[in-house]
């Protein structure tokens, strides 16, 4: 495999010489103004900081199967995990998995608690707006789960006036929302479960995979796929937004093409849904 040690360290060499030409057409000193100019790309850069210190922080649930959860032995894996794993080992650092409620990982972001979120995150116009996301790494379509003796919801249309429930700030209660229903706002998956099988809501909108994954696990269960999305959505890596972050945004889209190519994703993809979501065919 392929490491990118090599080729992040010539994307920071390159970055550093743009600094410091541009720093060159200053009428002060040339020199000390490139060496200054140099001097604070190479300590705002985060992806310099990572390599520096050997390890990159990811954060993640952990508690939602298949993308990142905890097995029988309490070993925290995943979709989600291995695919993080395989990008810290392109990059040549070790990767350090922070656990948290999803409606914090985002904010632990923001405020730089963590350097990147692996967690089947969808890529959206809003988030868009406040933060940078690598290249889609595996695509999904969203599901309208429902119990499966429940014929009331057929279309996304159907949701008006219905309950539902999710992590709030997550795509499929903002979907929800948009179309009229009523959202509770929960913590993790199984307690999204336990409140459908329990007639306490009407309905959840998760990722398609996600309900194969939960009726692998527990194939007596009384749901459905009462609604299923045409398009795919992107899942992809957020990141802080700026100049911060951009060679370390340039080595992981790097990272996927490579695993992407090489046949990882497509490996990984199978082993935890049974098919192929690194590609949107």
């Amino acid at each position: 495999m392929k490491n990118l040690t090599k080729l992040t360290a010539l994307t920071l060499t390159a970055a550093l010489a743009l600094t410091a030409c541009g720093s060159s057409a200053a009428t002060a000193p040339a020199a000390d103004s490139a060496a200054g100019s140099t001097a604070e790309a190479a300590s705002g850069d985060l992806l310099s900081e990572i390599l520096a210190k050997g390890t990159i922080t990811v954060a993640m649930e952990g508690t939602w199967a298949p993308w990142t959860y905890h097995d029988e032995n309490d070993n925290l894996v995943g979709y989600d995990v291995e695919v993080a794993t395989e990008i810290a080992k392109k990059l040549g650092v070790e990767p350090q998995f922070i656990e948290g409620e999803w409606d914090g990982l985002l904010a632990g972001l923001d405020a730089g608690r963590y350097d990147i979120m692996v967690n089947g995150v969808d890529i959206t116009p809003e988030r868009a707006e406040k933060y940078d996301f690598s290249t889609p790494y595996a695509f999904n379509r969203t599901a309208v789960i429902t119990r499966a003796d429940d014929d009331s919801i057929h279309t996304l249309e159907d949701l008006k006036d219905k309950k539902t429930a999710n992590t709030i700030s997550s795509t499929y209660a903002e979907l929800a929302e948009q179309y009229g229903a009523t959202v509770t706002g929960v913590d993790d998956l199984n307690q999204t479960f336990e409140l459908l099988l329990s007639g306490r809501i009407d309905a959840t909108l998760n990722a398609e995979m996600t309900f194969y994954d939960y009726t692998k696990e527990h194939p007596d269960a009384n749901v459905k796929i009462a609604v299923l999305t045409d398009d795919a959505n992107q899942i992809a890596i957020p990141m802080r937004k700026g100049d911060e972050t951009a060679t370390l945004r340039t080595a992981i889209d790097a990272a996927i093409d490579e695993l992407r190519a090489d046949g990882t994703l497509k490996a990984l993809s199978e082993k935890y849904f049974g098919r192929d979501i690194s590609t949107e065919e």
